[in-house]
């Protein structure tokens, strides 16, 4: 599909261009000094890196956290330098010993580029096809704040009016991931992104001959973007002016998200090293980076060279940048003087606080009464959602099974859409059958800022999600994973959809919080707390998974204490306690009912709820004391999956009743009895952790 003409042209000097090549020596520069890295494409997309960041975007390096700013993805995270040169160029804070110390020890320029880590980056990238997700989250995000502070405004006159950029590689659209992604965004008609394909053909194993041959755009347009390519400069360079152009075509398509395919040569113009797979993930060498220098007029002497006049122009991007937030600023203050209400909504939210009284609409459930702690889930959300604007998400096609619905009457869905609950604006995401997609664009629309996002599916389908979630994790996204059917108690579905190694693989991705309550009033508290510990300040706030029961458990008195993540549910009677069950989600009946046995026996036993390894291991050793007493040395852990979480916790003399193997397709009580998880097993395993511990 060829350009749209534009009325628009590009101003485009002698200073942006000696600007454009200083970035491709640069980018040779820091990956000869440090030894490895990937500079070909970085030199490749110089000119589509600066277009954007000079002549495209809405932004100001001096406030990177701007509401109103345009977003920047480079998905194509390896290329790092890409978007390292661009925050120096335009004065993010980045300077020339911060490229000089590329991927070294302490530096503000890591290997791939890190959210928190460096102004102006805006999310973590480098697993491939990542930011693509992140990207059309972000944009869904984008679309969702403005129904929450702006919905009646035409397009294009609102402050929270904004657009989404991302340059993807090969590699990026090779990933299954962008493709879950890009046909979400074809279906949500998201107009306020825009896509960048590299287009080099190359990829480590060399030309992407080896491994692709379909029409990427021609798949793009079935996806129903709005597709475009630009060609190259007859030397083979990017175009600058067709990209510009094609860029304001695709600014000027609100009905449809945007893909433009680049067409460049990866290293471009190293006479040697162009054009070929060592360029991409290998320094260029000494001789070929001074080849390199002397083709585009640099001293190949030199290293690191930027003239005085380049970087003076190019940090006219600041004052750009402050004209462009002082003139949205005045449109801000202009609806804040229109719409008092929705602006208070808008500092609350914006602060990270939640509405007064939102406490109160948490419900109670009575004790004794069987419920499933997807339905209790279920019923907390649509509570919750009647006061908490900003609480929004749904499922991967399982909403009625993972009861994420928090609004039935209110879908997520463009203009356009036949269904009568179909809201440009609304509360339920239908994330399709893409789980890792989903996961990923949960992280854009947390990145985003200014709304509360949660996202469903099965326990067992958590595997497809996983590089995302940790992705969640390593940037400190305040994300909720919702994850049902958590046991081999969904029964009839058998070994492939019964999760075992989960709940312990989960735990041990670092800064992901874990909770699995043992009934309804746990999980509440699990939803209180987790609303409670949202937090946008990097480095404080954490994701959260929340993996609940297909099946009924009992319900217990509420106890606050399940807040620490780990407490006593029922206390020994008759003495202290002789020996501690310790058990999460469906088991904790389990350890119930075995205290009972163990107690008529006359053994004083606790019995330990843990619904959240990582809260618990947040108190002070004082609180974890008083819980898991050091002296009382018999103990028994009990869940229902692989063991290897407890170990800590019971100690040489202990126990733990746990699954090491698949389950099987029986209804689930069956399979608890089966597989050894009862009452009697529980209080088998206590009597023996006694005898050890007596030993």
């Amino acid at each position: 599909m060829s350009t749209k003409p534009t009325t628009t042209d590009l101003e485009w000097t002698e200073l942006d261009q000696r600007a454009v090549d200083n970035g491709r020596v640069l980018a040779a520069d820091a990956v000869q000094k440090v030894g490895n890295g990937h500079p070909g494409t970085a030199m490749s997309l110089s000119p589509a890196a600066y277009t954007l960041f000079q002549k495209v975007m809405r932004h100001d390096p001096a406030d990177p956290d701007w509401t109103g700013r345009d977003r920047f993805v480079l998905s194509a995270g390896h290329s790092s330098l890409t978007l390292y040169i661009q925050l120096y160029l335009a004065g993010y804070g980045l300077e020339l010993d911060d490229l000089k110390a590329f991927r070294t020890w302490g530096s503000k320029t890591p290997g791939h580029p890190e959210y928190g880590h460096t102004k102006g980056v805006e999310t973590t990238t480098g697993p491939l096809g990542q930011g693509v997700a992140n990207a059309v989250g972000m944009a869904m995000a984008a679309r969702y704040e403005r129904g929450l502070f702006d919905p009646e405004a035409a397009l294009g006159t609102s402050p929270f009016d904004h657009f989404v950029f991302a340059i993807a590689g090969d590699g990026c659209l090779q990933e299954g991931i962008s493709a879950e992604a890009s046909s979400l965004a074809g279906h949500q008609k998201l107009g306020n992104l825009v896509l960048l394909w590299d287009d080099n053909h190359i990829s480590i194993e060399g030309d992407t001959e080896t491994a692709v041959s379909e029409d990427t755009m021609k798949r793009y347009e079935a996806y129903g973007w709005h597709v475009q390519r630009v060609e190259p400069q007859a030397n083979g360079d990017l175009d600058p002016q067709a990209l510009f152009t094609a860029i304001e075509a695709a600014k000027a398509e609100t009905g449809r998200p945007s893909f433009i395919a680049m067409r460049s040569i990866i290293a471009w113009p190293a006479p040697n090293a162009q054009n070929t797979e060592a360029a991409h993930g290998s320094a260029l060498g000494d001789d070929e980076v001074a080849a390199t220098k002397r083709v585009l007029g640099f001293d190949p002497a030199k290293t690191f060279e930027v003239a005085d006049g380049v970087i003076e122009h190019t940090r006219a991007a600041l004052d750009r940048g402050r004209e462009a937030r002082g003139e949205w600023e005045k449109s801000f203050a202009a609806w804040r003087t229109a719409s008092p209400e929705r602006a208070a909504e808008f500092d609350r939210i914006a602060a990270g606080e939640l509405p007064a009284g939102w406490e109160k609409q948490l419900p109670e459930f009575e004790t004794g009464k069987g419920v499933a702690t997807r339905a209790a889930s279920g019923k907390i959300l649509q509570s919750l959602g009647a006061v908490i604007p900003e609480l929004w998400g749904g499922s991967a096609d399982l909403a009625g099974s993972n009861n994420t619905t928090i609004d039935k009457n209110s879908s997520f869905l463009p203009e356009g859409n036949p269904l009568p609950e179909a809201d440009p604006y609304g509360r339920t995401i239908h994330f399709g059958i893409r789980e890792h997609s989903m996961a990923a664009e949960m992280n854009g629309i947390a990145l985003h800022g200014n709304t509360r996002i949660f996202g469903g599916t099965f326990l067992v389908f958590s595997d497809y999600m996983r590089n995302a979630v940790r992705l969640s994790a390593l940037m400190h996204l305040p994300v909720t994973y919702v994850w049902t059917h958590d046991s081999i108690g969904l029964g009839e579905d058998g070994p492939t959809h019964q999760p075992v190694e989960h709940l312990a693989s989960l735990r041990a991705i670092p800064g992901l919080n874990v909770v699995r309550p043992a009934d309804a009033n746990e999980t509440v508290i699990a939803w209180r707390e987790i609303l409670k510990r949202y937090t946008k300040v990097f480095g404080k706030g954490a994701p959260h998974g929340l993996v609940l029961t297909r099946q009924g458990v009992p319900t217990y008195e509420r106890n606050e204490a399940a807040a620490k993540g780990g407490y006593v549910l029922f206390d020994a009677e008759g003495g202290d306690a002789q020996v501690v069950l310790i058990g999460t989600g469906s088991e904790v009946q389990l350890a119930v009912e075995a205290r009972e046995q163990l107690q008529a026996a006359g053994v004083p036993t606790r019995v330990v709820s843990m619904p959240c390894v990582e809260w618990f291991e947040e108190q002070d050793q004082a609180y974890k004391d008083s819980v898991l007493p050091p002296s009382v040395k018999a103990r028994v852990a009990v869940e229902a999956g692989i063991g290897l979480t407890w170990h800590r916790y019971v100690g040489d003399a202990g126990r733990i009743v746990s699954l090491e193997h698949f389950g099987a397709s029986a209804d689930g009580k069956v399979l608890f009895r089966e597989f050894g998880f009862t009452a009697e097993h529980v209080a088998a395993a206590a009597r023996e952790s006694l005898a050890a511990a007596a030993r």
